[in-house]
């Protein structure tokens, strides 16, 4: 089994689930007392914040490169960056390191595949809904991604910074939420990719009556599949 290098605290809500989605994966193939080989480093997300009300892309990056490094020097075979919008960094530091970084949007894009679908919705921050990172993985898998309007857009990006970061989950945020997804619907989405890892703890499966992509889960399989070499 492969030592993990799970790179966490953006926010610590869902790293919490990363670490549950892991251990269990790897017990479910392999059984008895058998659960993963992994360190986490879970960053605190108010420097992130700090750097981000500064415009500082640079101090982003330094911090998350630096805690690469550190679960790298840790003895991790494999990157889990455990939040779609960290993934705005995953190919810079990729050329920088010589362990591989098993990219969200990569994982995501197969199982949208599996499902056979080609057209999705796309709910995330503001940075994973505008900027071509994660957009350009699924263009490149040939699926194309429709993404909510401006004012959706901010809604979405305020709701996940302002509650679900801080494990708070209202019901009128989740009616927005549904509201977004069905203008999606509409404008020809066959799923809608929950592309912020805190997302499906507000919005479940049955909330909705389209294929819903957990990043979440869908990463951190993908994180297992790699652990256990397959």
């Amino acid at each position: 089994m492969k030592t993990l290098g799970l790179v966490g605290g953006t926010g610590w809500v869902s790293s919490v689930d990363y670490y549950r989605l892991i251990n269990q994966g790897i017990n479910e193939v392999l059984g008895g007392y058998e659960f993963a080989r992994c360190i986490l480093y879970s960053l605190n997300f108010g420097n992130i914040v700090a750097y981000n009300k500064r415009n500082d892309t640079e101090g982003i990056y330094a911090l998350i490169k630096d805690a690469t490094e550190k679960v790298i020097q840790g003895g991790a075979e494999g990157i889990v960056l455990c939040a779609n919008t960290l993934h705005k960094f995953a190919d810079r530091i990729q050329k920088e390191i010589d362990v591989p970084i098993i990219h969200i949007a990569e994982a995501t894009a197969r199982e949208i595949h599996n499902k056979k679908l080609s057209k999705v919705g796309l709910l995330g921050t503001k940075y994973t809904m505008e900027e071509d990172f994660y957009t350009s993985k699924l263009e490149a898998a040939n699926i194309v991604t429709i993404v909510p309007e401006n004012a959706d857009r901010e809604f979405i990006n305020t709701i996940i910074y302002n509650e679900l970061i801080k494990e708070i989950f209202k019901t009128e945020s989740r009616i927005g939420f549904l509201g977004i997804m069905k203008k999606l619907l509409r404008q020809g989405a066959e799923g809608i990719i929950l592309g912020c890892t805190e997302i499906p703890l507000l919005i479940r499966d049955d909330d909705f009556n389209l294929p819903l992509f957990n990043t979440t889960v869908i990463h951190a399989r993908a994180a297992v599949n790699f652990a256990l070499g397959k």
